[in-house]
């Protein structure tokens, strides 16, 4: 009798022993298969993470290089920018690109580009063109932003452009009117203009003199609107 109570706690100890076997295995297999999907999963983020660095990498090697540009804000402030041109110069430069920007997509393209050497009276051969994009354009789009047309400008005021260049061309045949200043070629006319006032100085006066011009048109129409009034008053009575 005791003998078989003894065989059934045994045969019971190894059912048991058995089972927790049996789960350890399991416990051991969920936690390999875990840690194979970790792994994996690391290995992917390392690879996207490798990709992105090494094309950060590329990117600042061709810029060290000068085989790139770095990237601009696509917003910036011509005003601030640009500080050697006056507020009326800027604005007559953004009229001039508005006007052959046909597309009205912000840009100058190269027939835009053809269209305006043409009606300047210098027309150039497509090469000509195309050369006359790549000296100003920083992003390699093959078209002008409006920065980029600022920057034709702002390498005749400074001197950087060649003198057989369709870039200083078209600085000197431009609506700018040079040969009213009283001086010789676009890099005198904007060296004189930028030395006549301090940058602070002058953008004050010009907000000044435009709000002025406002109140005078403004005081104009009052005036108008009044003397209509008073000459339809006296046909009505």
């Amino acid at each position: 009798m005791a003998s078989e109570e003894l065989a059934q706690k045994l045969q019971r100890r190894l059912q048991l022993e058995a089972s927790g076997a049996a789960e350890e295995g399991e416990a051991e297999v969920a936690k390999g298969a875990a840690e194979e999907e970790e792994a994996a999963e690391r290995s992917c983020l390392t690879a996207s993470a490798g990709a992105e660095l090494s094309a950060k990498l590329c990117r600042r090697h061709d810029i060290n290089e000068g085989a790139a540009q770095p990237r601009r804000a696509a917003v910036f402030n011509p005003y601030t920018e640009f500080k050697e041109f006056s507020r009326r110069q800027i604005k007559d430069m953004e009229r001039m690109f508005r006007l052959y920007d046909s597309g009205r997509d912000g840009y100058i393209d190269l027939m835009e580009l053809k269209l305006m050497m043409e009606k300047l009276g210098a027309p150039q051969t497509h090469l000509g063109l195309k050369n006359m994009i790549k000296e100003v354009d920083e992003d390699f789009d093959g078209k002008l932003s409006f920065r980029e047309f600022l920057l034709i400008f702002h390498k005749a005021a400074a001197g950087e452009l060649e003198e057989d260049s369709g870039l200083l061309t078209l600085a000197k045949l431009s609506e700018i009117d040079v040969s009213i200043e009283g001086v010789k070629g676009a890099k005198n006319f904007f060296e004189a203009k930028a030395q006549a006032l301090s940058s602070a100085s002058k953008f004050e006066a010009e907000i000044k003199a435009e709000q002025d011009e406002r109140k005078r048109e403004e005081e104009e129409r009052k005036h108008r609107r009044a003397a209509f009034r008073e000459l339809k008053s006296a046909f009505t009575q």
